[in-house]
């Protein structure tokens, strides 16, 4: 007979309650430290925001990526990046715009073509110009900002507005301090880790529905329950579903890390960054914000007994 995965077989009795004031502070450390860095050091925006020139190519067998992108590094005309798809012999080649008009960015065209040799069929080519670039980073902050929105309306309507509140919140700083992260190392920004960031604040919501969701059954089940002591509860209710969700998503998008290539590497950071992130935020801001903003408390379930231990956990 198979039993079910335990993390922690014992419901433990940690007080994160009584480490949420530290939590906030080291929050709002680390959401104007974000906010500092983007507007002194800003991002290394690539090809997609900054404009650029994209190639597509197919080789006459399976294309070997390290010495291709070894070989256009070499031509000096700055990031080069290479992306295999579809077939093993297709590639996608993106070139940072150069300096100057219409005429650098052939020039730069030619030199590359010259440098793969007569052995590349070339398939496609696209500039991309500093004004479809602009439009880009303008789109993307919208869709950033109403997926936002949409998550609070969607806690909203299925828990209270006190909910919406601390899940707007909570994804509102996973946000903010990954696009920090990447302003302190300069990783390059792109569409790739755009779709990171949205991934990151579904799986924070997600973390943080569950909890969230718990919080709201502990309320209905011990209706007298100092308010501070059911947080806690909840908490640590769903500690073992948050360290066995947290450790298996964090092992695969390791494995991305590491062995995913230059490509995925910066999706791969902000994914870590971001599960890391995305749980302590569930911890110690979604959860802690509802003891200032408090939800409703909704009649006991019926059949559901109190005992004095419970409902006498006070801070």
């Amino acid at each position: 007979m198979l039993r079910p995965l335990i993390i922690i077989r014992r419901i433990p009795n940690i007080d994160f309650m009584g480490l949420h004031k530290l939590g906030f502070a080291f929050s709002a450390l680390l959401t104007i430290g974000s906010i500092v860095l983007f507007l002194t050091q800003g991002l290394n925006f690539g090809i997609d925001f900054s404009g650029g020139t994209l190639i597509e190519v197919r080789t006459q067998g399976p294309a070997d990526l390290a010495t291709m992108r070894a070989t256009l590094n070499d031509l000096g005309l700055g990031a080069v990046s290479l992306q295999g798809f579809g077939a093993p012999n297709e590639v996608l080649i993106r070139v940072a715009r150069q300096p100057g008009s219409d005429q650098a960015q052939m020039q730069a065209v030619a030199k590359l073509k010259a440098a793969l040799g007569s052995g590349v069929e070339y398939r496609r080519t696209e500039v991309v110009g500093p004004t479809v670039g602009g439009e880009l980073i303008q789109a993307g902050v919208i869709a950033t900002v109403l997926a936002l929105f949409a998550i609070a309306a969607y806690v909203w309507l299925r828990f209270e507005w006190p909910y919406g509140v601390g899940a707007m919140l909570s994804t509102l700083h996973d946000t903010i301090t990954t696009v920090g992260l990447f302003s302190l190392l300069q990783i390059e920004f792109n569409l790739t880790t755009l779709a990171a960031i949205l991934t990151i604040a579904g799986y924070s919501v997600n973390d943080t529905v569950v909890i969230y969701d718990r919080v709201r059954e502990t309320t209905r089940k011990y209706k007298t329950m100092e308010f501070r002591a059911l947080i806690n509860k909840s908490l640590n209710e769903t500690l073992s579903r948050t360290i066995l969700t947290v450790s298996t998503t964090a092992l695969a998008v390791l494995s991305l890390l590491i062995f995913g290539g230059e490509v995925l590497r910066g999706f791969s950071i902000a994914m870590l960054w971001g599960i890391v992130v995305g749980t302590y935020s569930s911890l110690f801001i979604a959860a802690p914000v509802l003891y200032y903003v408090r939800p409703r408390r909704a009649s006991r379930a019926k059949g559901v007994e109190e005992t004095p231990a419970q409902t006498g956990q006070a801070s």
